[in-house]
């Protein structure tokens, strides 16, 4: 089983937001054991985003399933010695401090290495680890702007715009779980204190593969096209006489096979239109002639004529309708989807096709405040050097068992 994966495997997730969260989130539905620092009084920094439901914030509650949750006063001596002692227990380490907290709290990677040297440890953040990146701080939206995602998404002549998903921080979480997991399978052989650091920019210049390739090739800059795609015409979302539908055509067979559903043949031999290059340098006439023809009919009859002919095409939905589709449904996305467990719908990963990772709803802000069962995690004594013992307030108990 898919939950049974990483059984055992101790996770302390020292990360904000969403990227670091959500990597944790997909070792958690695996069955790693997670333990999310929270740093006193607010925790997480998604607590504070609305919307809220039950006074949790819905952007913490779709990361942090599966976690137990501590509070912890990152300027209390004794709550940084419970810190010390977690990380030298566990095995997987994600942080995603700000720049320069890491070093303030005594955590940088060679300091969090003295203090657990078989751990396989995850650093997250916006521009990397390099010397200009580390001193950058940053968020998802800003490293679309600052990649250039954002020159190219949205409609010609119109403003920037980002896409609406957080698409890095989530893409980025993935890559650092794929790493993470093949970091373990090298320990396996051969342990010794791993560091893998991921970040923002690296994923958002990935994410754009061939429209980076495409530039390096031709030295023209892509382009906003809305929803068409520059690579194939026609491919885009077309107006009808009422409502509106995406159409995707990608193949030479496939543009014959629309032309004949029109009863637009003489396209075919159009020589400016016979090729998917010229489409693509003549698009905006073909679109003109296209968008004349499929105004004559409203949208629900140009769905149902181009599907039974084999052409890819679909409505253009909002959340609601896409959640209420039938081949959404039978996917059966949502984890205890009446929130049973006293807790909202979760939407399963889809790693989880039986949906059974579902262990821990989101923990509440304070549930570890006056102790925390420790489960499988061993913690070691705090007597050496590393764990020295100054005044401080904030002593959180870790319990056994």
């Amino acid at each position: 089983m898919l939950t049974e994966t990483y059984t055992g495997l101790k996770v302390l997730d020292l990360s904000t937001n969403i990227a670091g969260p959500f990597a944790a989130m997909l070792l958690g539905d695996m069955g790693a054991d997670i333990i999310k620092v929270e740093r006193s009084p607010s925790g997480d920094d998604t607590r504070a985003l609305s919307p809220r439901v039950d006074g949790e914030s819905t952007v913490f509650i779709a990361m942090n399933r599966n976690k137990r949750s501590v509070l912890l006063d990152f300027k209390a001596a004794q709550d940084m010695i419970r810190l010390k002692q977690l990380i030298g227990a566990a095995d997987v380490i994600i942080e995603s401090f700000p720049p320069g907290v890491a070093a303030r709290l005594d955590l940088s990677p060679a300091q969090i290495q003295t203090l657990n040297g078989d751990a396989v440890l995850c650093s997250i953040s916006a521009f990397g680890d390099g010397p200009l990146g580390s001193a950058m701080p940053g968020y998802d939206a800003l490293v679309q702007a600052v990649s250039g995602m954002m020159s190219f998404t949205g409609n010609p002549g119109e403003a920037d715009v980002r896409i609406a998903p957080s698409i890095l921080d989530m893409s980025t979480a993935m890559w650092s779980c794929m790493a993470i997991m093949a970091a373990l399978r090298n320990n396996e052989s051969r342990p010794e204190f791993r560091h893998i650091s991921q970040c923002l920019t690296d994923t958002a210049i990935n994410m754009m593969s061939h429209q980076v390739q495409s530039y390096l090739a031709t030295s023209i800059l892509p382009q906003k096209l809305g929803s068409g795609a520059p690579s194939a015409v026609p491919y885009r979302v077309y107006e009808a006489r009422e409502g509106s539908f995406m159409l995707a055509t990608a193949s030479e067979p496939q543009f014959v096979r629309l032309c004949s559903t029109l009863g637009t043949e003489q396209l075919v031999d159009d020589p400016r239109f016979s090729t998917m290059a010229g489409r693509i340098e003549h698009r905006d006439a073909l679109d003109a002639l296209l968008q004349q023809r499929f105004a004559e009919h409203d949208a629900s009859y140009w769905l149902k004529v181009l599907a039974s002919n084999g052409l890819s095409v679909g409505p253009v939905n909002d959340l609601h309708e896409a959640l209420q589709l039938d081949v959404v449904q039978e996917r059966n996305l949502f984890l205890d989807p009446l929130g049973a467990q006293g807790g909202q719908p979760l939407l399963r990963s889809p790693l989880d096709r039986k949906a059974q990772g579902l262990r821990r709803q989101p923990p509440r802000l304070g549930w570890g405040r006056s102790g925390l069962r420790l489960g499988p995690w061993t913690l070691p004594a705090p007597t050496s050097s590393t764990y020295s013992l100054t005044n401080g307030v904030g002593f959180v108990n870790l319990v056994p068992g």
